[in-house]
């Protein structure tokens, strides 16, 4: 029955015309919330199925968005968060979201092409972006729009929403400058990772503002998680008192409760002897004891505006701003509070 159903039966049932209907279900006009209820209970009631096949042929859409992320065994909370927001935002335009995680071994230019040629996907969302990502270079040589989350390289021309990591730490070194501490060292992650790097400025900004010395020794590089801030703590800690950190900002919550971890075991009380500050704000972070102070990503609305921006792309609209940084949220808990200097 619901094949037979067009778009004046729902006309007919919701009381309006049925060109409202048809730009109320593609999310082309604005109707007031009463309306909108009155044509999702005709569609609901007649069981109404779009003809998509035929829609993608008139419109030579297919209504898909391939989401392109880097495939490594590391669980990220925020590239999921980050994806169930894309989804949400794409079903709100009337779009899906093809997954397309890439391979180490995969021949991007001819997957990629493919896609496009064989029009199953309108345009690409990538998340993962490093510095020089092939994943950007392919697909502006394929002129295909698309949406990044995250830079892959300085002032490029392609529309990005990113997390202002370099505003978020200094923030953190701010916060900790603010408590008393002047000996802060921090946990970064190697040179090849931007985020990475671009989290470690913000570190070195507010350490310089403030005429703050930097030992060598308080900034260190790693790849690990709990294990990595649990070896990197216990380096720290043994360095001589007047070296010593009293307070350590590590750009990854699972980092941080490594530092939190090896400080304890040390004997060091968290926040009176040692602060700790992470960066994601994961679940965890509220958990642990002390409350672990994190930066919090809005990552909901980054996931929105990507894909309001690739949107506007795909409708040929003119971009106001290309590029969107969002300045992450420091959240104080008692892991960075009730600091008391020490005398040596």
């Amino acid at each position: 029955m619901s094949k037979n159903i067009t778009l004046k039966d729902i006309a007919k049932r919701a009381g309006v015309s049925y060109q409202t209907v048809s730009k109320v279900i593609h999310n082309q006009i604005q109707v007031t919330a009463e309306v909108r209820s009155r044509i999702q209970a005709a569609i609901e009631e007649l069981d109404y199925r779009p003809n998509v096949a035929a829609q993608n042929l008139r419109t030579q859409s297919s209504h898909l968005i391939g989401y392109s992320w880097k495939l490594d065994d590391r669980y990220s909370p925020v590239l999921e968060q980050f994806q169930h927001s894309v989804v949400e935002s794409a079903e709100n335009f009337g779009y899906h979201i093809l997954l397309f995680p890439q391979r180490a071994d995969r021949d991007l230019y001819t997957t990629y092409a493919e896609l496009i040629r064989t029009k199953r996907v309108d345009g690409f969302i990538l998340s993962s972006v490093e510095y020089n990502d092939p994943r950007v270079a392919t697909l502006e040589h394929l002129n295909v729009p698309f949406v990044s989350f995250g830079r892959s390289r300085e002032n490029e021309h392609t529309p990005f929403v990113d997390v202002d990591g370099q505003t978020g730490s200094k923030a953190a070194v701010q916060h900790l400058i603010e408590q008393g501490h002047q000996r802060i060292a921090i946990l970064a992650w190697p040179e090849s990772s931007r985020v990475g790097s671009e989290r470690l400025a913000g570190y070195w900004d507010a350490m310089k503002e403030a005429a703050l010395p930097i030992d060598p020794e308080w900034i260190m590089r790693g790849k690990g998680e709990i294990d990595y801030g649990y070896e990197a703590a216990n380096k720290l800690l043994d360095l001589p008192p007047h070296r010593r950190p009293t307070a350590i900002v590590a750009i990854l919550d699972t980092i941080a409760i490594g530092v939190m971890q090896a400080a304890e075991a040390c004997g060091y009380s968290i926040g009176r002897d040692l602060a700790v500050i992470g960066f994601d704000d994961m679940a965890v972070a509220h958990y642990v004891k002390p409350g672990l102070t994190s930066l919090r990503q809005p990552i909901n609305e980054v996931g929105q505006r990507v894909m309001q921006l690739l949107i506007s792309l795909l409708k040929g609209e003119a971009i106001a701003q290309k590029h969107i940084l969002l300045p992450p949220e420091l959240v104080v808990r008692d892991s960075s509070l009730g600091f008391v200097p020490q005398s040596h």
